[in-house]
């Protein structure tokens, strides 16, 4: 984890308990579902962001999960939906908003954001809420160690 940390939201820490919230990139969600095995920080700050109700995903994870599905890189149980809603229902888990200026947000990141937008859109989402990613991703790693946000690795 580096950078400086952002405050974070009202909105997203009106059930803030001490803990810090975590939003979940598609990937740490994947594997959070599967039972896969993640770092022990990782696994450290979603337990602790879960007693709060902090653990964040953001709605352009299930665009990223039904895209996977589709294209044969990733095969689920239960329909892409069913398995978005079953994330959701996971204890302490809840949908980060995505307003217009989250999006707007994306495109004007600084410093060198990850290509990707829907990794631009997790970053975004991020930064205006001070969360702190749970990622393993190539670029948002990178990002993070360049004090854009704070992350740490699954």
């Amino acid at each position: 984890m580096t950078g400086q940390p952002v405050p974070i939201s009202p909105t997203l820490a009106a059930a803030h308990t001490g803990a810090r919230a975590v939003l979940l990139d598609t990937c740490a969600a994947i594997w959070l579902m599967n039972g896969d095995p993640l770092s022990a920080a990782s696994r450290e700050a979603i337990a602790a962001a879960q007693s709060g109700g902090q653990v964040h995903i953001s709605p352009i994870s299930a665009w990223e999960i039904a895209t996977l599905a589709s294209r044969g890189r990733l095969t689920l149980t239960l329909s892409p939906a069913a398995w978005f809603t079953a994330l959701l229902a996971q204890p302490g888990v809840t949908l980060a908003p995505m307003p217009p200026s989250i999006l707007i947000a994306s495109a004007t990141l600084p410093g060198s954001p990850p290509r990707d937008p829907a990794d631009r859109i997790i970053a975004a989402t991020a930064r205006e809420h001070g969360l702190i990613i749970i990622t393993r991703d190539t670029e948002l790693v990178p990002y993070a160690e360049s004090g854009h946000l704070e992350a740490i690795a699954c």
